[in-house]
């Protein structure tokens, strides 16, 4: 049996049961997914999904809303940006592709904000299609499985690609369900800094097992602080604008972060970036 085959064993006896994998999940459920999992960790991002697909569950739905709903709808996932672009890619879908996700890996690199990772993933899980689809979870175990190291490097490169791609068998529903089987694998035991060799599907092939070799001390990435940074002072901004029913004036917004200079950055941020549109001393969700 190859690597592939023991991932889609073991996946088959222990995938979670995600409501994005189930067979009813229509593509758009699936892009839906993939963005609101971009850093982001699967409990918080269930219940978001729920809710976002029982109010708009076709492109269609989304697209005849107004982005700021979207952001409103985002509540407190992070990067709301991601609300804006998934609304963006609502309106291109409805008006380029007859509300239809599109099922071409091209097609999908050309909806707003969609990048590589995400068209490959969207078009592999929600269409069975064969393409490399890599994460962080996927070049660590391709990284520990096949080339005996502790780690991959910090971004995908075309090398990860061709590695996944070499992995994958030829049958394109096979080979989507051992992208899946190997991403599942990563995020719940092959982990960064607790893997549970034991339970392993690749226990005994993994070269970095059978190397004996330590994972280094310490996190391998410097966890980034939050507390206190603009990001911190932004989501306080948005989370007064995402509970408002109308304009709130500007004196409302400075009562959430003491420091003047940090708070005027940050919303100016926020107007650059769309999330926030102002009109004079009044500042709505667009």
């Amino acid at each position: 049996m190859t690597l592939a085959d023991n991932a889609i064993a073991w996946y088959d006896d222990n995938a979670r049961d995600l409501p994005w994998r189930q067979p009813e999940t229509t593509p758009w459920g699936v892009l839906v997914s993939e963005v609101m999992l971009q850093q982001t960790p699967v409990v918080r991002v269930e219940p978001a999904w729920r809710s976002w697909m029982t109010r708009w569950p076709r492109p269609a739905d989304l697209a005849a809303d107004t982005p700021g709903e979207a952001i409103r709808m985002w509540g407190r996932l992070g990067y709301p940006r991601r609300a804006m672009r998934l609304h963006a890619c609502a309106v291109a879908i409805q008006n380029s592709f007859g509300g239809q996700v599109p099922a071409d890996l091209d097609d999908l690199l050309a909806l707003p904000g969609i990048g590589t990772y995400t068209a490959r993933a969207v078009a592999t899980f929600a269409f069975g299609q064969r393409h490399p689809v890599v994460d962080t979870n996927v070049r660590r175990v391709v990284s520990r499985a096949v080339e005996g190291q502790p780690d991959a490097g910090p971004a995908t490169t075309t090398a990860d690609l061709v590695a996944m791609s070499d992995l994958l068998p030829e049958d394109p529903p096979r080979a989507a369900r051992a992208s899946i089987a190997f991403m599942e694998l990563g995020a719940l035991v092959c982990t960064a800094r607790s893997p549970r060799c034991p339970i392993c599907p690749f226990e005994t092939e993994c070269l970095w097992r059978a190397s004996g070799a330590k994972l280094p001390d310490g996190p391998s990435r410097k966890p980034q602080r939050y507390a206190g940074t603009d990001r911190h002072v932004r989501g306080l901004l948005m989370e007064v604008l995402r509970h408002a029913t109308g304009p709130v004036p500007r004196q409302r917004l400075d009562l959430v972060w003491s420091d003047e200079v940090q708070r005027a950055r940050a919303l100016a941020g926020l107007v650059e970036d769309g999330l926030v549109v102002p009109d004079g001393e009044l500042f709505a969700l667009p």
